[in-house]
């Protein structure tokens, strides 16, 4: 043959024989070799293209000489660190609430529950998206679907900001929420499910360690996006004080007639009340409508490009463990010492997604994770405008808008430490366990933040604030312990087989939450907020009410939906000793995130673990294992007396 190989045909059980079946002949019986005019018996392998290095399947698997399992601890981290910013989306809610507005909300500006819905948004496409590529991840590796993940997360980060900088709802959904949520459930179950195999005798701490990222998100999001917001703001035209103006009420909107300006101008009217919310030395008076600036776009797109080039770095870092790695032997020790010390483990039988969906462990442990994810993704979507709304007027030198973004820092930092501290937890008392204190605990924690916001308006002390702060945020780190220490908890039912795709199935629940939660929040504060206005009025004289607001009282309504009336502005006019309702605006939210609590307690109650037929080589491995373990310490016991 003129060319420089040639092979014979081979065929064994009528199935031809690849490549790789030929790298090594010795094996084989004579007529089974290959023949080569070479003197070397190597074949070449095809040459690979740039992205098949970087992103192909052989890319995802580590060498056999790496064994640093600590460092793939880092572009996992780094990857929820960036997909976890959605936590701190509150902070972005209350700037849009007033992006026309600027010191005060103006008739065009989002409402507070138009605002916060792209948090539920986010996570709702978190869930859909990870339970559709569940499979797809698996078959084409981490690096890939985190590659993935950084063009979604970033690319949805960036048409948010458009959104905002356009002041269009829809492109802020579209862009933030669809695609930014998207990327998210392209990015979360990778990086746990390669940490779980790097970490087979700390599966816990390896879920933990990577969740705790998710949770750490909000921690880097709040203070960047708090510093580039203050060099994109531009301060809106200060017109004065009111009372040196005409003002007119016209379909709701407020406004003024100008010296110099043939046309009225829409402004907003700014009291001590809406200014103390603010980071900046402001007057009290009326500003222009439309002519300042909050820099939240600018410092949306910043981000959504860092945390683009985080991700793919992250995406071309990541890897999984060779065939051959074994944990260290350290970890062998402690994993020996431990079922040596205690009972043998129980040998789990992997589960494939489609028999885990039928089992009613999953539905139960789902329903389970709602309700507590329902009570923290409530309190993320308004952390920072509820710290406002219900303490600054009673502590107005304590609770200021510093005071109020420290807070959503406080809850991320809880989010984070509960999915570090969480973790280690259930590595020492079990997963089972670490969740009846999740359930059982968080009722009591959302019962008493009502008694405590009573106890700061009848004392005006800022003890009961600090107890309201440390109650909030050991609820959130509970969330957070249930992100944390979920996909272990799946694979100690269902096997670490199929965990990754089981995982995403259940973040539907979590995308449940999403919806729930800021919506369950949110309307009962609605309606709350209608109550205590419809109560104040019935205050204030019918007079009264036109002269300050130009418009007679039975136009109410039509203000209210323009935001020119607020509580804080009736309460200017109402009668001395008039009680402000604002504190109250969330007590009947924590009375019913308290009975979901309850709801979980029962859930979880149910939970059993699965019945499962084990191969028997499987259990005679197991078996013969612990009994050889149990004659060792025998015969060393005996050796020693």
């Amino acid at each position: 043959n003129a060319s420089s190989k040639r092979f014979i045909a081979l065929q064994q059980n009528n199935k031809p024989l690849g490549i790789s079946s030929l790298n090594s002949t010795q094996n084989l019986p004579l007529k089974f070799r290959y023949l080569s005019t070479l003197k070397s018996d190597s074949v070449d392998s095809p040459k690979k293209g740039i992205y098949d290095s970087l992103f192909g399947i052989e890319s995802n698997v580590a060498t056999p000489e790496f064994r640093s399992r600590w460092l793939m601890a880092i572009p996992a981290f780094a990857t929820h660190m960036c997909i976890g910013s959605p936590w701190a989306w509150s902070l972005m809610a209350d700037v849009c609430t007033r992006q026309i507005g600027f010191v005060a909300p103006a008739a065009a500006d989002w409402t507070l529950m138009e605002a916060a819905f792209p948090l539920s948004i986010v996570f709702l496409l978190q869930g859909i998206s990870a339970s559709v590529v569940g499979k797809w991840q698996m078959k084409v590796g981490p690096r890939q679907a985190m590659m993935a993940a950084s063009i979604a997360f970033g690319g949805g980060l960036s048409l948010g900001a458009a959104g905002i900088y356009l002041h269009s709802l829809p492109l802020l959904y579209l862009g933030y929420g669809f695609l930014g949520g998207t990327g998210i459930g392209l990015a979360y179950t990778p990086p746990v499910q390669t940490l779980m195999q790097w970490f087979p005798d700390k599966k816990g701490i390896a879920s933990g360690l990577t969740i705790a990222g998710f949770g750490s998100g909000a921690l880097l999001f709040t203070p960047c996006v708090q510093q580039l917001m203050k060099k994109f703001t531009v301060l809106p035209e200060y017109l004065g004080p009111a009372s040196d103006f005409t003002t007119k009420v016209i379909d709701g909107k407020l406004f003024a007639e100008v010296v110099g300006r043939s046309d009225l101008v829409e402004v907003v009217q700014a009291g001590a009340s809406e200014l103390a919310k603010l980071p900046y030395q402001l007057s009290e008076g009326l500003y222009v409508v439309g002519t300042g600036s909050t820099g939240a776009a600018e410092a949306l797109a910043v981000m959504g490009a860092s945390y683009f080039a985080i991700m793919l770095a992250s995406s071309l870092t990541l890897r999984r463990p060779h065939p051959s790695f074994v944990p260290t032997a350290a970890a062998t020790t402690t994993s020996t010492t431990t079922t040596t010390n205690n009972t043998a483990p129980a040998v789990v039988a992997d589960v494939s997604l489609e028999d885990a969906m039928k089992a009613p462990q999953f539905h139960l442990l789902g329903l389970t994770f709602f309700c507590l994810a329902t009570g923290g993704m409530g309190m993320f979507s308004v952390a920072k405008p509820m710290m406002s709304e219900v303490f600054s007027t009673m502590l107005p030198t304590v609770v200021t808008s510093a005071f109020a973004a420290k807070f959503l820092l406080m809850l991320s930092a809880g989010n984070l430490g509960g999915r570090l501290g969480w973790a280690a937890v259930s590595d020492w008392i079990g997963r089972r366990k670490t969740f009846m204190i999740f359930t059982a605990g968080s009722v009591p924690l959302y019962l008493a933040l009502p008694t405590l916001v009573e106890t700061v308006v009848t004392s005006g002390s800022a003890t009961p604030l600090y107890g309201f702060c440390a109650s909030t945020m050991m609820a959130i780190s509970m969330m957070g312990g249930v992100f944390a220490i979920l996909p272990a908890y799946e694979a100690d039912l269902f096997g670490t087989k199929f965990v990754g795709a089981i995982h995403g199935r259940m973040l539907l629940f979590s995308s449940a939450a999403a919806l729930a939660g800021p919506y369950i929040l949110l309307n009962l504060r609605s309606i709350s907020e209608k109550a205590a206005i419809n109560d104040l009025l019935t205050k204030i004289a019918p007079e009264k009410f036109e002269a300050v607001f130009g418009a007679p009282m039975a136009n109410a309504s039509e203000l209210l939906a323009a935001k020119t009336l607020s509580i804080s502005k009736l309460l200017a006019c109402a009668p001395p000793g008039t009680l402000d309702p604002t504190p109250h605006l969330y007590d009947t939210t924590m009375y019913t995130l308290s009975a979901l609590m309850g709801v979980a307690v029962i859930a979880h109650g149910m939970v059993r673990p699965v019945r499962q037929v084990v191969p028997s080589n499987v259990i005679d491995v197991k078996v013969t294992e612990v009994a050889a373990k149990e004659e060792l310490v025998g015969d060393r016991e005996q050796k020693t007396k």
